[in-house]
């Protein structure tokens, strides 16, 4: 007999086990329907579970348990990813804290080689919360993105890429963090809003040249007045990159502006001379109309420079101090355009004796900030400063160090990310491979569309390093390994030549957008890659639309000449239940690892599930809790069938059964599997749960064990054997269309209701998805049934508006019922007096009088409740409730009507109020029905 209740915490360890043991977990090697797979985003090699992972790991559980138990041959491919710059700062601080020496003392090999031990004693702390989980990945085939077989893919890619042309050197901005002294890429870059200011500087114009500035307006905004001017004021939230300004740009349409388009201003501090330009950039509308342009250390004024051939100065060592020029040469740091006319112009002006550009000694050497303060203070000093606004505005933090980010001007190397993109842009296009849901295709078109080059080095140890060679005059020899660097070092020199290795590592996304090929083997010809390549789905975050899934499609074109994946599943945010996103600060974060230590595994895969089908989920504990319960709802029906006999009949066949509800049963059943397994092929993982829930609790505890129960208490023996084998082989079927997203306790049940009956042949991670005929949905049952349910549910919802006591039974009458209706009435009496509680049924030609009358399944019934409610006081009662929904509905509607509730407040606060007022309504419009019925009494 089974226990009380189910306890995870004892039975999810053991049962997981079982299925490892299994071998259940590799993908079937004969008789296999097809094969289907998945390769997980591989989750950071430090890393531990957070609530993204389990809604997506749950996600990809939830295919791979259902096509495995469709008979196909499905490979769940796991791995983890090295995460250069997150794992090179663990072990950093974990070094620092136990008194070592730092990397830099160390050495690179030294280094390298504790980066891989703490990787083998802590690397695997996520993999191993993915199996508390539930999930089902073949982890015979775990793979690392740092292993040898994917750094020979990686170093493969990289040399043939380069040989096309596709991957090259260039000297561009990247996001620079000083503390890590690195390039990272945007997914790296986190935007937080601090308090800052716009400085607004007057650069004087050169050459004694002055122009009208206009000062006062009419009502139309004409001007009406101007002064003379011989400067023009800029205004910049960073003063410190003044120092590098190679331009000030104006729009061409301004007509302030006009006849300043080709002169100069004097850059104050350095006294350079730098042009005025007419660009679309500057934008008339915002402070000035005039912008400083810096384009060694601001992404747009990069831009302009480069459509304007200004210089691009960087005046940022790599810890982001004003750079020391006694370090330098000028050609280190001064990087002109290529054409003879910029070089002519910039040998008018400066010289490489200008000590780059005459950059004040007392700032040299300085933090960012410090030089930030001493600009200030002599703009102020020498009358150059005009305003300080103080402002909130985004500035650009590493998610990792913490620090401010710098555009930094450097030598990185680069893919031709608009070249791989054509391919990768068609392929979604014409279907090959598809999104879910399909609005998320406009976000990776958009990324596409405009891509910019890739930057793949990163100034890190830990990762993949660049497979490129230099020369003694800086050839670059990009090779698979030394000895081939070396030949071809040989074909320049005809002679050994000392060569050196590039000191930096690809980018981590790089080796990452290998992953579904360089997983199986490639660029060896493995029976993998012929068996799942191309990978059938990818489930993954919209944010990583743009660094992997668009990289993967890029990779796997160009060297698999197929898509990676067929679709592209997209799941939502995980927010918390007042729509917030979850972080410690607010104290909002739901711990995973804490739920399943509670509450078991299985409540929290159901609820991301049920709740997958949103952009925002908003999750709760207690929404958890409530799944739970779902939970113990079907291990009390198994038991209340173990307790009733139902035990499973060797051979039974649920095609001839004769009884009505046995039928209904079946046909219900069967609607059920086409709309989990339509849901789960559609990535529709919230219909699919919603559908189980539907028909576990509503359907088959509901009503079906409710509707059994005079068939096994009765003396009908056939229809009761009938009855037990039926129910015992629907709750088999249930636990297999349920296995996918509750594993642990579908598992436990079919173990325990499998010691009743014939042996089971496999564990039910192993057993066949239900396959049911279409015949077995009989519209007669379902008519019979439906109309029961129907009329007891009519019924208690009555009773619980008119405020019925749960043990008053009042009488039911059917209004001149036809042929049909009696013959049901007649073979229903029993449940439906014990059904809806009431006391008596009979039919008449009238409803009688203090009968509240209702329609149901097409006949018109009374129930009679003058004399067991006090109508007085239920009308009273009703219409204080809709007096309360009323204030209810006024309030909430002034505020959604308030356009600066609706423009200032956050988005999920709005949402919050409409929710409340959709609710209010509908309650209200119960409680008004309800009134009007208790009208019809008297």
């Amino acid at each position: 007999m089974l226990e009380k209740t189910f306890e995870p915490q004892a039975a999810e360890p053991r049962l997981y086990a079982q299925w490892e043991e299994s071998g259940l977990f590799a993908p079937r090697t004969d008789g296999a329907a097809g094969a289907y797979s998945i390769v997980i985003p591989p989750p950071n090699v430090t890393g531990s579970l957070h609530i993204g992972h389990a809604l997506n790991n749950t996600l990809q559980d939830i295919l791979a348990r259902y096509h495995r138990m469709k008979g196909k041959a499905v490979l769940w491919l796991p791995g983890t990813d090295h995460a250069g710059i997150a794992t090179q700062m663990v072990v950093e601080r974990k070094l620092a804290a136990e008194g070592n020496a730092g990397r830099r003392d160390m050495g690179r090999d030294d280094f390298i080689e504790k980066v891989w031990e703490w990787k083998a004693e802590s690397g695997g702390t996520i993999v191993r919360q993915l199996r508390r989980l539930g999930a089902s990945c073949d982890w015979s085939r775990e793979r690392f993105t740092l292993d040898e077989g994917l750094n020979a893919a990686v170093r493969k890619v990289f040399v043939q890429l380069h040989k096309e042309g596709l991957i090259y050197r260039d000297k561009r901005l990247v996001n620079w963090d000083p503390h890590f002294q690195t390039a990272i890429s945007d997914l790296e870059v986190e935007q937080r809003e601090v308090d800052g200011a716009y400085w607004h500087f007057a650069y004087p114009l050169a050459d004694g040249v002055t122009y009208q500035h206009p000062v006062a307006f009419d009502e139309d905004g004409k001007a009406t007045d101007w002064e003379t001017r011989d400067f023009i004021v800029v205004a910049t939230t960073r003063p410190e990159t003044m120092l590098g300004d190679t331009g000030v740009a104006v729009h061409p349409d301004d007509e302030r502006y006009r006849g300043l388009v080709g002169r100069s201003v004097i850059l104050p501090i350095t006294g350079r001379r730098i042009p005025i330009v007419a660009d679309d950039y500057a934008d008339p509308t915002k402070g000035s109309g005039a912008v400083k342009i810096t384009p060694a250390h601001d992404f747009n004024d990069f831009g302009v420079g480069k459509r304007h051939n200004l210089p691009r100065i960087n005046i940022l060592d790599e810890y982001a101090s004003i750079v020391d020029t006694a370090q330098l040469s000028y050609g280190d740091r001064l990087d002109l355009a290529k054409s003879p006319e910029d070089a002519a112009w910039m040998q008018t002006d400066w010289n490489e004796e200008d000590a780059l550009l005459a950059i004040p000694q007392e700032l040299q050497g300085l933090d960012r900030f410090a030089a930030r303060k001493a600009i200030v203070a002599r703009a102020e000093e020498e009358g150059w400063l005009r305003e300080i606004e103080k402002t909130r505005h985004m500035v650009p933090h590493g998610d990792r160090s913490g620090v401010v980010i710098e555009p930094w001007l450097t030598d990185q190397w680069y893919v031709d990310a608009h070249a791989l993109a054509q391919p990768a842009l068609k392929a979604v296009e014409q279907g090959d491979t598809v999104f879910e849901p399909k609005s998320y295709e406009k976000i990776y078109f958009e990324w596409l569309r405009n891509i910019e080059p890739w930057c793949i080095s990163r100034q890190l140890w830990w990762g993949h390093r660049i497979p490129a060679w230099y020369g003694p005059n800086g050839e670059i020899y990009a090779a698979e390994t030394e000895d081939d660097a070396r030949e071809q070092a040989m074909a320049d020199y005809d002679s050994e030549v000392a060569l050196t290795q590039d000191e930096d590592v690809l980018d981590t996304w790089f080796s990452s957008a290998l992953w579904p090929f360089s997983t199986m083997g490639w660029p060896e010809k493995t029976e993998d890659l012929e068996r799942f390549y191309p990978t059938s789905d990818l489930v993954t975050a919209a944010d990583i639309i743009f660094f992997w899934v668009a990289r993967m499609m890029m990779m796997g074109l160009h060297f698999m000449d197929e898509v990676p994946f067929k679709r592209v599943i997209i799941n939502g945010l995980v927010r918390d239940e007042k729509g917030q996103k979850m972080s410690k600060s607010k104290g909002n974060v739901i711990d995973p690892l804490g739920i399943i230590d509670e509450l078991g595994a299985d409540p929290l895969r159901f609820t991301m599930a049920i709740l997958s089908g949103t952009r925002d989920i908003k999750l709760s504990k207690q929404r958890i809790e409530g799944y739970r319960n779902f939970g113990t709802k079907l291990w009390n029906a198994a038991r209340f069938s173990q307790m009733n006999e139902a035990r499973r009949v060797e051979g039974f066949d649920p095609a001839p059964v004769e009884q009505t509800i046995n039928r209904w049963i079946r046909g219900e059943l069967t609607k059920a599997e086409r709309a989990v397994s339509d849901a789960i092929e559609g990535g529709r993982f919230d219909d699919a749960a919603g559908a189980l829930y539907r028909f576990i609790w509503n359907v088959f505890c509901d009503w079906y064990l409710e509707l059994a129960k005079p068939v096994f208490n009765g003396s009908d023996e056939a229809a009761k054997a009938e009855t037990r084998a039926m129910t015992a082989w629907t709750l088999d079927q249930i636990l297999k269309l349920l296995h996918p997203v509750m594993p642990y306790i579908t598992e436990e049940l079919w173990a325990e209701l499998g010691k009743e009956g014939p042996a089971r042949e496999t564990l039910l991670i192993g057993a066949q998805w239900p396959d049911l005929p279409d015949r077995f949905v009989d519209a007669a049952a379902e008519a019979e049934i439906g109309w029961l349910v129907d009329l007891v549910t009519e019924i208690r919802g009555l009773r619980g508006e008119m405020n019925v006591p749960p043990s008053a039974k009042p009488p039911l009458t059917f209004v001149a019922p036809d042929g049909a209706t009696e013959a049901r009435i007649a073979r229903h009496r029993d449940l439906i007096l014990t059904l809806a509680r009431v006391s008596d049924i009979a039919t008449a030609e009238a409803a009688p009088e203090g009968a509240v009358t209702f329609v149901s399944g097409g006949a018109t019934a009374a129930l009679s409740l003058a004399g067991i409610i006090d109508l007085a006081a239920e009308k009273t009662r009703l219409e204080k409730e809709i007096a309360a929904f009323d204030s209810d509905i006024g309030h909430v509607n002034k505020k959604l009507g308030n356009p600066n509730f609706v423009a200032r407040a956050a988005p999920e606060v709005v949402d919050e109020q409409r929710e409340k007022l959709a609710a209010a309504e509908v309650g209200k419009a119960k409680l008004q029905a309800a009134l009007a019925r208790l009208s019809e009494i008297g």
